[in-house]
């Protein structure tokens, strides 16, 4: 690659240099992002299983973090799906705090693999692109399709690296150049600006103030624009190896980077209910109160660590592993100092960011679907679409008491209050899993998915229903109508028929699909007795009309026939609703 570029260009320039750098770059974020959705999807259904295992102990917590950290190769990936769960409810902020603490110990990772793989883009990472494409490209079972995806971006990582290895030989030239008082402009540039943010003064002997908190400018700017510490690391390790940059300088670098890593939860959090915020918050001060307590000592810590070591006369190739070192111990040394003291942390944020005056609903809009593990998002749609469960079965209630004539203002605008709350929801569900399905999916994700997409629409046409139902008894009401009681019996024994039906059809959804086939066995029977007992209404009431019958009104008479049709409908949906859980049950055996 390098005596191609030396070739085209007649010699190394800034512009080409820079050209091969970014390249690099792009190919190690790319490679990055395929490695961790082949990841995903392959252990997706262990990562709800591990995420479940953050409960209040915060080891418990912290380890979770680090493994799924580790094994999905983005800590911007854990702290989204963080914020995510946050946001529907599933976490609280304490066991967030402990999973996020993880997941910075976690991505330290990636500066290891840097520091012990710096030349493998040549050979291994080629060939390894390679193989891994056609396993990607033409493997049919599903297994195989998503590990040569992983075996793919773990390739473009190693041939990313290995340009951006390559990007630093001819900087390393130009600044020697620029050293020796050639004429090179390039160089000299280069040189001023490696200089501007070096934490050493000019004769070594000591820090600089200036080029230390300019170091942490740069590191935490460069890793906010790009959202990616693994790959601000990456930089810093291969230029150190590459003799660019002193071991201090690089280590000053990584108190940035663990800054500027924090801005992905920002992203995530924007708009987002206050717990949301909250998690956000408590990940960007645990970083900035880390490298406040950590910078003042590096001073002082790094020389021991240099003499100790002997890292001044290692091998330029060995100081990767220094700086490895560095982030992992930065990273663990400051969770060791905050773990003790995470419940009175949380009890700090929550008075920095107080609840908010009117109560919140979790929000999926507000989230990235495409930065969360599919396994988890989709389980954050499920449990969006199980408020919606909640809200149609609640809604029967208030609907009896309305035909008991028990209601009141209140109860019926909470009823058109639910059909407004449930469009929003079903809107949201949609829109979010509709970018889901865009992406690469295993297909027992895929399945969940679609289920939860008919699922949220049957339900807000429950709603609907509801609303309709409802302003059909206004109606009457305003009209000085009201059922005869033969006729508010026959309507309450067809509202039980239903509300029981919708009951046991939610309590199949919320215990998920294994659950489907046992508490749907009689699904379609139960249905059939809906609507045998809707014609036998209807038949009842049109013949009392026929027979004159003096205490029927006929608009009543009427009206009586359209609730029919809504009950009706409403069975229609709970038999969909139903029926597209059985359909992923028998899809997944």
């Amino acid at each position: 690659m390098m005596s191609f570029l030396s070739s085209a260009t007649g010699g190394f320039s800034m512009g080409a240099t820079m050209t091969l750098l970014l390249g690099g770059l792009g190919i190690f974020l790319l490679g990055m992002k395929q490695m961790s959705e082949g990841l995903q999807a392959v252990v997706g259904p262990r990562i709800r299983k591990i995420i479940g295992l953050a409960t209040n102990n915060r080891f418990a917590g912290v380890t979770t973090g680090t493994i799924v950290t580790t094994v999905i190769q983005s800590s911007s990936v854990t702290t989204v799906m963080v914020v995510g769960m946050v946001t529907s409810g599933v976490m609280t902020l304490v066991q967030a705090i402990h999973v996020i603490l993880g997941a910075n110990i976690g991505t330290t990772i990636t500066a290891w693999v840097v520091a012990i793989f710096p030349k493998m883009g040549d050979s291994f990472g080629l060939g390894l692109t390679g193989v891994a494409a056609l396993i990607y490209l033409f493997a049919k079972r599903e297994s195989w399709k998503y590990t040569g995806l992983v075996l793919l971006g773990l390739g473009l990582v190693f041939v990313g690296l290995n340009f951006i290895t390559e990007s630093v030989e001819p900087l390393k030239e130009m600044t020697k150049a620029a050293a020796a008082g050639a004429s090179q402009s390039d160089g000299s540039t280069f040189t001023k600006v490696l200089e501007s943010f070096n934490v050493l003064s000019r004769d070594g002997t000591h820090f600089s103030i200036t080029g230390m908190l300019m170091c942490i400018f740069v590191g935490a700017t460069f890793t906010a624009i790009i959202q990616s510490s693994s790959a601000t690391t990456a930089i810093a390790v291969l230029l150190v190896t590459g003799g660019m940059l002193n071991f201090e300088t690089a280590a000053t670098l990584v108190l940035g980077m663990n800054i500027g890593t924090t801005i992905t939860t920002w992203l995530a959090a924007i708009g987002a209910p206050t717990n949301a915020r909250r998690t956000a918050l408590a990940h960007t001060l645990f970083n900035i109160i880390g490298v406040i307590l950590m910078a003042p000592l590096f001073p002082i810590v790094l020389p021991i660590v240099n003499q100790s070591f002997g890292i001044a006369q290692m091998d330029p190739t060995s100081l990767g592993f220094a700086v490895a070192g560095v982030h992992t111990a930065f990273n663990v040394i400051n969770t060791l100092l905050f773990l003790p003291f995470t419940h009175y942390y949380a009890t700090l944020i929550t008075r920095i960011i107080p609840d908010a005056k009117v109560k919140e609903s979790p929000r999926l809009t507000v989230l990235n679907p495409l930065k969360t593990a599919p396994v988890v998002a989709v389980e954050q749609a499920r449990r969006e679409v199980e408020r919606m469960s909640v809200r149609c079965d609640a809604l029967f209630g208030s609907l009896r008491k309305i035909i008991e004539g028990q209601g009141n203002d209140e109860i019926e605008n909470d009823v058109f209050h639910a059909e407004d709350e449930l469009d929003i929801l079903q809107h949201e569900v949609s829109q979010f899993l509709g970018v889901i399905m865009s992406t690469n999916l295993p297909s027992d994700v895929a399945y969940r998915a679609r289920m939860l997409l008919r699922v949220a629409d049957e339900y807000e046409s429950v709603s609907d229903e509801a609303a309709a139902l409802l302003k059909q008894l206004i109606r009457m009401r305003r009209q000085n109508l009201t059922l005869s009681e033969r006729g508010r019996q026959d309507l309450l024994s067809l509202h039980d028929l239903c509300k029981n039906f919708s009951v046991n059809v939610s309590e199949a959804f919320r215990q998920g699909k294994y659950a489907a086939d046992t508490l749907l066995t009689h699904i379609h029977s139960d249905a059939a007795g809906i609507s045998s007992r809707v014609k036998e209404i209807r038949k009842a009431q049109m013949m009392r009309m026929s027979e004159g019958d003096p205490t029927l009104n006929p608009l009543c008479s009427v009206i009586m026939l359209d609730l029919l049709n809504v009950y009706r409908r409403l069975k229609e949906d709970f038999l969909n609703i139903g029926e597209a859980m059985l359909e992923e049950s028998h899809a997944q055996a």
